[in-house]
């Protein structure tokens, strides 16, 4: 793909380290071994190592189909007919999951549950003195996702796409994508470009883009294979 160019994003499907006081916890209650292994700065003395996948891990991790097809330009997902039921179960057994995560860290949080587009979404904020902080960097935001969809798995058998935000990481997530789409764009309007790629995300983080790309006018298709899966944007 000579004609395409390449814009390069942070914090994507990379092995993350991730704070983990939840420990043992986090390795049992998901029943994963993963290889990541970290403490976040500043976390309180309580913190441990954690043990668990990180961003990417087996076992469900982000772009796995399980039911759920990606469309090309700017179609929404296919949600695999979930039931609405069974997301509110993802809900709930997540919520108690990062709830007692929250407990053994010492961390303050307030815990809401949706259910829409097919996934479950888990949001955790609170005070703006809150030392929840400590865990909202999108790195280490997306290694507790994967744990938490682990811990949903091993109790309901199926494959989750669950989504889990923590002070508003994926708002700045999200917002870090518009710029990389509008740079993208950029090359194209002014540059010349035909094509721009952006670097491999999870399949959520590529619904975003599509979507983004479709407001405002312009054409995206996922290309490449597991990890290497990534989104092209060209014009109309």
């Amino acid at each position: 793909m000579s004609d395409v160019s390449e814009i390069t994003t942070t914090g994507v499907d990379s092995e993350v380290d991730v704070s983990a006081a939840a420990g043992g916890y986090a390795g049992s209650g998901a029943g994963a071994t993963g290889e990541a292994t970290g403490v976040i700065d500043g976390a309180p003395d309580g913190a441990a190592e954690a043990t668990g996948g990180a961003a990417g891990a087996t076992g469900g991790a982000a772009g796995a189909t399980g039911g759920a097809a990606e469309a090309p330009g700017g179609v929404a997902e296919a949600t695999g007919g979930v039931a609405e039921g069974t997301l509110e179960e993802e809900g709930d057994i997540a919520a108690d999951y990062i709830e007692e995560l929250l407990d053994i860290c010492d961390l303050d949080g307030d815990i809401d549950i949706d259910a829409r587009g097919g996934r479950a979404y888990v949001s955790v904020n609170s005070s703006e003195d809150s030392n929840l902080r400590l865990l909202s960097n999108p790195d280490t935001v997306q290694a507790l996702q994967e744990l938490t969809r682990l811990a949903v798995q091993t109790k309901t058998g199926g494959f989750s796409r669950l989504i889990l935000d923590v002070g508003g990481s994926r708002q700045i997530r999200e917002a870090e994508l518009g710029r990389l789409v509008a740079s993208a764009i950029d090359r194209i309007e002014v540059g010349g470009e035909s094509a721009v790629a952006l670097a491999p995300m999870s399949s959520y983080e590529r619904k975003v883009v599509h979507d983004i790309v479709a407001e405002r006018g312009f054409v995206s298709n996922s290309e490449g294979e597991g990890r290497d899966r990534h989104t092209v944007v060209s014009a109309a």
